[in-house]
């Protein structure tokens, strides 16, 4: 078994070594080069590797001489340098051998002069001069090698000004012979050059020298080749007649000033007058000039001379620029800021292109440059620095001044925002919200705001996102929830990324703005209507509420007693208020009341009274009531017949009640004194009942006594006093009127009532009470009076009934 797994391990040795190790291939590409003043070096390609030790053997002889064997190095397989130094001018023979354990191997021959595999040394001592007969041209000089002796050289000469990075190279049918100097043409005056020069055999066969040591020179000065970039500010606060300006120009590039800037000279010359001469050592100069037109001139002077006369056109105040460049554009590309524009249909002499950084910190301070009126693309000249946004201006110059300016942005190289925007709520609705926020300073902008990202979620719900135009500074957020709480934050983006801003959260309410506004008001509306639809219902019904919630109080003044009273006229004029009661009172009311018991007949007295019974049932029902001054008549009782019971409950529940108006219903004064009546069945409020005025009369008459008599009276100013005249309370009263008045009314009164009395006997009793009344006994216009039930009868049908109170104003009864 043991000798089977030693078998099966020799096996994979023997395949393994037979991938691996290999004999030598044959060396190539076999070269030597003979190095001045050293031995010759041969090298080759010694082929794939063998991974056994192989040893490379360089063997050279001549056709008469075999020369010593060189072996290489383990660490250098690939050159080997020979012990002897060469013989030059005659051929020697040289190849390689290659021999390892599984063999040996031999290159091709080669067969060569070692002059031609010469390498020589470079030239050194290399120095350069200018002339000051050429500020164009420099000379240079340098010591050949050794060599040069028996072989002829060519060169090689390089230069460049000493800021640049490549090399120019002088042409080489200008160096193809041997030599120690060189005159170098074509040069720019003022500038520093670096030379360095090598060479080689003449035929070219052989090797190029290596670089000599670099050599510098300045050319001499010459007059400035172009002249001074021109132009002009105006400060705007100028005093009257006369306007600051301020030249400024820039220093010329040596490869154009030629040489050191002396000085400046500026020629100003007023439109059609002299001129003015300032020699400046600045870049600048400030000049107060009028409002006219002038011409500005700017040269520059070095050693050697001046340069040609930069001109300026500064126009008078009242130009107007016009023309404008077109299609003004910026765009960064190779680490530059290049501007491009379209130029205008008419001539332009220059362009002045002005650039600075925006900032809210600081002011934009402008650089600037000038390029030809053939130019329509170019670069910013300057230090520009990235995430930074300049402010391009170009403006094209013309013969008479300069035309309209355009301006752009740009950004070498843009950034992302250093921080993003800060969102706030505009206007918060039930299920919408108005974002808004405020534009980026452009300090932090650091590039072209592109858009805006807004992502808002509520406390639970996934992340929405809303990209927003950068021209826009709100967004409204629609289809939120009510009552809900949501957090916003937002981004802002450039070209080179974004950046998001602090957090922001907002509750939308749970009432949309109005919804409060459109429940409460229809309701509100609603219960305005419905009261005033209670008012106008209550309005149209009045009359019936009114019977329903308070008494119907007649007018008393309006009582149909004035038909009754002999004293008054049938028809009297209420209107004239200057005429009615001027003295502004008010007489008693006084009201009695009779309860009859049907049980007992009536004492002798009083059955005369009976006839209150048939004039009551003869006049539609209505009981009649007697009033009558508590000074001057006395209470009429209210009878009614004991006989029918319904009668006598009428007249149980019936108030008669009448009212001496002395002064005027409403303030009105009449002529004379007014007796009214009133008809009215309302029975007295217990509040209007006096009992320490009620006096009890008990009256004997045969079988039994009088029921009580009851009365209401009211005082009055003067003073009462009661007799008692057929059981009948008698008041009486003062009065202010005449006998003449007196007389008058109640004869009136008689006439009246005797055209509409229904028998004799009443006319009498008419009668009697006049003459009673006009010629009774009386003092200091005191007078007695008897109503009889027979006045119903004379009362005036035609006469309107009032329901209103009666006011009284001196302690008088008001009705309720």
């Amino acid at each position: 078994m043991l000798t089977l797994w030693t078998r099966v391990v020799q096996a994979a040795f023997i395949f393994l070594t037979t991938e691996s190790i290999v004999p030598p291939e044959k060396p190539k590409n076999l070269n030597c080069i003979v190095n001045e003043e050293k031995n010759m070096m041969c090298q080759w390609d010694p082929g794939r590797k063998t991974y056994l030790e192989t040893n490379y053997t360089l063997k050279s002889e001549w056709a008469t001489e075999k020369f010593a064997d060189c072996k290489a190095q383990r660490d250098t397989p690939n050159s080997c340098t020979l012990d002897y130094s060469p013989v030059y001018f005659v051929n020697i023979e040289v190849w390689v051998e290659a021999e390892n354990a599984l063999g040996n191997i031999t290159s091709d021959h080669i067969n060569f002069d070692p002059i031609d595999k010469v390498k020589p040394n470079p030239p050194h001592n290399l120095s350069v001069r200018s002339s000051e007969e050429l500020s164009s041209i420099l000379k240079l000089a340098w010591i050949n090698p050794s060599i040069k002796s028996f072989l002829r050289l060519k060169y090689s000469i390089q230069y460049r000004t000493k800021d640049a990075s490549t090399w120019s190279q002088i042409p080489p049918e200008d160096t193809s012979s041997t030599r120690s100097s060189f005159t170098v043409q074509d040069l720019k005056p003022f500038t520093e050059y670096v030379f360095r020069i090598r060479c080689m055999k003449e035929d070219g066969k052989g090797f190029w020298s290596d670089w000599s040591e670099e050599a510098s020179g300045i050319t001499y000065e010459a007059r400035p080749s172009k002249e001074p970039s021109f132009w002009y500010k105006i400060d705007p606060s100028h005093t009257h007649g006369y306007r600051p300006v301020k030249l400024i120009w820039k220093t010329l590039p040596p490869f154009e000033a030629n040489g050191k800037i002396l000085d400046y000279e500026v020629t100003l010359t007023r439109w059609k007058s002299h001129f003015q001469n300032y020699r400046v050592n600045d870049t600048k100069l400030t000049v107060n000039l009028t409002n006219d037109r002038y011409i500005a001139t700017l040269t520059a002077r070095n050693l050697v001379g001046r340069s040609d006369a930069s001109v300026l056109t500064i126009p008078a105040c009242d130009f107007r620029a016009v023309h404008p460049v077109m299609d003004l554009k910026a765009f960064p590309k190779d680490n530059k800021l290049w501007v491009e524009w379209t130029a205008p249909t008419e001539s332009v002499n220059k362009y002045i292109l002005e650039w600075c950084v925006l900032s809210d910190k600081s002011p934009c301070i402008p650089d600037w440059q000038q390029e030809d009126g053939t130019v329509h693309l170019t670069y910013l000249r300057g230090n520009l620095m990235e995430s930074k946004c300049y402010l391009i201006t170009v403006t094209p110059v013309y013969a008479d001044g300069p035309g309209s300016p355009e301006s752009v942005r740009a950004y070498l190289k843009q950034a992302a925002p250093s921080k993003g925007p800060t969102v706030r709520t505009k206007k918060v609705g039930k299920n919408e919200a108005v974002l808004e926020w405020d534009q980026l300073p452009v300090d932090v902008q650091n590039g072209f705001i592109r858009n805006y990202t807004i992502l808002y979620k509520t406390a639970f719900g996934n992340e929405t996102a809303v990209n927003v135009d950068s021209s826009h500074t709100e967004y409204t957020l629609s289809s939120l929830t009510s009552d809900t709480l949501y957090m916003v934050r937002m981004a802002a983006y450039t070209d080179e990324g974004g950046m998001y801003g602090p957090d922001f959260t907002f509750t939308t309410p749970k009432f949309a703005q109005g919804e409060i506004e459109a429940i409460v008001v229809p309701v509100c509306l609603a219960f305005l209507l419905t009261t005033l639809l209670g008012v106008l219902f209550c309005f149209n019904k009045r009359d019936l509420i009114k019977k329903h919630i308070w008494p119907n109080v007649p007018d008393p003044s309006k009582s149909h007693i004035a038909q009754w009273s002999p004293h008054t006229p049938l028809r009297h004029n209420f209107n004239s208020k200057d005429q009615m009661y001027s003295d502004g009172n008010f007489t008693d009311v006084s009201v009695v009341e009779i309860e009859v018991n049907d049980k007992k007949p009536f004492p002798e007295d009083l059955k005369s009274m009976d006839l209150f019974k048939k004039e009551k049932n003869s006049t539609e029902g209505h009981s009649s009531g007697i009033g009558g001054s508590s000074c001057m008549s006395s209470s009429r009782p209210s009878i009614s017949s004991g006989d029918e019971n319904e009668s006598g409950q009428n007249t149980l529940s019936t108030v008669q009640y009448s009212t001496v108006v002395h002064s005027g219903y409403r303030h009105q004064v009449p002529p004379v004194q007014v007796f009214s009546r009133s008809e009215s069945t309302q029975p007295l409020l217990d509040s209007e009942e006096r009992p320490e005025d009620l006096q009890l009369d008990n009256v004997d008459s045969g079988d039994g006594v009088l029921p009580r008599q009851q009365y209401f009276k009211q005082n009055c100013s003067q003073h009462e006093t009661s007799q008692d005249i057929s059981h009948f309370e008698r008041p009486k009263q003062v009065s202010s009127v005449n006998e003449e008045d007196f007389v008058r009314l109640k004869q009136q009164q008689i006439s009246d009532h005797i055209s509409q009395s229904c028998g004799s006997e009443q006319m009498k009793m008419f009668q009697e009470i006049s003459t009673a009344a006009v010629f009774g006994p009386g003092t200091e216009g005191e007078v007695e009076r008897f109503e009889t039930v027979e006045m119903e009868a004379a009362i005036d049908e035609g006469m309107p009934k009032s329901y209103l109170p009666q006011t009284v104003r001196q302690g008088g009864y008001v009705p309720q």
